[in-house]
């Protein structure tokens, strides 16, 4: 199956490569002329993901040209552009399948609803998992979950990139495997935040256990069930996200515990990270469904310059205990 992939970041990069490794024929499409050009010339991703050669049957191209039709789209931009290059799929109900990690600036809207309106006739499904794109580029086992309105479409998702090494789970709750791979984000700031400052496990450990609950909870108030937040896409997720040094959204909050500022972060990766955009939508989100998101709120706070790490700490162990578990509010 032919397959176009719309985004030659890392992750966009790595998916092609596990595609065409595959054995489908895979267009890689990149915004900037000249990346373009040295991928192809190359024959990698020397900005974002260098030593990992593209096998026979990945092409580049350059996406201010008219993509012809194909099989599959995979939509691996930021989220701030899925709106943007939704547009891009050509023919009628074409198939998507999403793979960004964060929610809408501004809206606080998830990929799949900002792709139903932009292309109501897609096709849309969306997988997301603890997906490093460098540990799959180098063929670490992996998982992920794919989820769409059937099981069956997912599992027709799941047939594109099962392989030796990266097998999918399937789903049908496209809203909570979404929202699970959005919000472990923020929360993968505040654990490089924890670390950043120099504390130990017990308190990431604290920090990830309520803010899972926080996004569990807000989860369930939009509709997502409190399974899929416990799971590969849920737990799994955080747990790669939080822990890693390859997570951009660590390494950001790692750079900002150590009191290098938001901006400083941000060049050092060179990449977005989804956690940054994300936190404000997050706290949007938790008051428009009246779920209290007090960990959510304070790592927005530190993230944006209006509370220093170490005032983020004290305002949340500030707060008064409440029950553990996840059907009271607070």
């Amino acid at each position: 199956m032919t397959v176009t992939v719309l985004g030659a970041g890392s992750w966009g990069t790595a998916l092609a490569i596990l595609l065409a490794r595959n054995g489908h024929p895979v267009r890689l499409a990149g915004r900037e002329r000249d990346e373009v050009e040295a991928m192809r010339q190359a024959r990698e991703n020397l900005r974002y993901l260098p030593g990992f050669a593209f096998p026979d049957g990945l092409e580049v191209a350059w996406d201010g040209e008219p993509l012809p039709e194909c099989g599959v789209w995979i939509v691996a931009v930021p989220s701030n552009a899925v709106r943007e290059v939704m547009p891009f799929l050509t023919g009628a109900a074409p198939r998507a399948i999403l793979v960004s990690k964060g929610l809408e600036p501004g809206s606080a809207k998830l990929a799949a609803e900002v792709a139903a309106e932009v292309r109501p006739d897609a096709d849309v499904a969306v997988l997301s998992g603890p997906n490093l794109a460098v540990e799959v580029a180098r063929k670490i086992p992996t998982v992920a979950v794919a989820a769409a309105r059937s099981l069956e479409s997912a599992r027709e998702v799941a047939l594109l990139f099962n392989c030796g090494t990266f097998r999918v789970y399937l789903s049908d709750d496209v809203r909570g495997v979404e929202l699970a791979g959005a919000l472990k984000n923020v929360l993968a700031i505040g654990a490089g935040i924890s670390d950043g400052l120099g504390f130990g496990d017990n308190t990431k450990g604290a920090l990830l256990a309520r803010g899972l609950r926080e996004m569990t909870r807000l989860g369930v108030a939009m509709g997502a069930r409190v399974e899929t937040f416990m799971g590969v896409a849920g737990v799994g997720d955080l747990f790669a996200t939080a822990a890693s040094s390859l997570s951009r959204n660590y390494r950001v909050g790692r750079s900002l515990g150590e009191g290098r500022s938001l901006a400083d972060a941000l060049e050092a990766i060179g990449q977005v990270a989804e956690g940054v955009p994300t936190s404000a939508a997050a706290v949007l989100l938790g008051r428009r469904h009246a779920v209290e998101t007090p960990i959510f709120e304070t790592i927005h706070l530190v993230i944006h310059g209006q509370l220093t790490p170490m005032q983020g700490v004290a305002k949340l162990m500030e707060n008064i205990p409440k029950p553990e578990g996840f059907p009271t509010n607070g």
